[in-house]
């Protein structure tokens, strides 16, 4: 038996002032998109926006739906929606943001798993690292320079052709 240890590698800032100008243009549409949200009953409202090779932004937010879990996250809102519009343009980077009614988030949310699933398979359609931005309503923010440091252990369809 072998004990290993990974590491991953993240920037945290203290506030937006330190990010360049289309950083946080980008986590402005996040949180704007997230004011979007159709969040009735987890009252937790997730905007992403996603920043294309081609210039372009695209934004999603999360929709629910009383079947749950028949809903989907924001950041696949929005990554579905790139990939259905935009199929051969890659995406640079995704700003994500969140909030709630019931209590002030002060600190990054990290995307969940399945999320963390799909921005690892357009890396890999792509061949090209997403960066990733994450931010509360307020405080900290996050910076990733690949889903690899979110998910190291990435499902990847290379390893289904062995």
């Amino acid at each position: 038996m072998q004990n290993l240890e990974l590491k991953i590698s993240y920037t945290e800032l203290e506030s937006e002032n330190e990010l360049n100008e289309v950083e946080k243009t980008l986590l402005q549409k996040a949180r704007e998109t997230s004011n979007m949200a159709y969040a009735p009953y987890s009252n937790f409202f997730v905007g992403a926006a996603l920043l294309l090779e081609n210039g372009v932004t695209v934004c999603g937010n999360n929709q629910e739906n009383a079947a749950f879990p028949s809903g989907l996250c924001a950041e696949r809102v929005a990554i579905f929606s790139a990939g259905a519009n935009y199929p051969s343009v890659k995406i640079k980077t995704i700003a994500i943001t969140c909030k709630t009614n019931t209590f002030k988030v002060d600190q990054p949310l990290s995307p969940c798993g399945a999320c963390r699933q799909a921005m690892s398979e357009y890396e890999t359609r792509y061949k090209s690292n997403i960066r990733i931005i994450l931010q509360g309503e307020t405080g900290k923010i996050r910076i990733m320079n690949s889903i690899s440091d979110l998910l190291p252990f990435m499902f990847v369809a290379e390893e289904l052709k062995k």
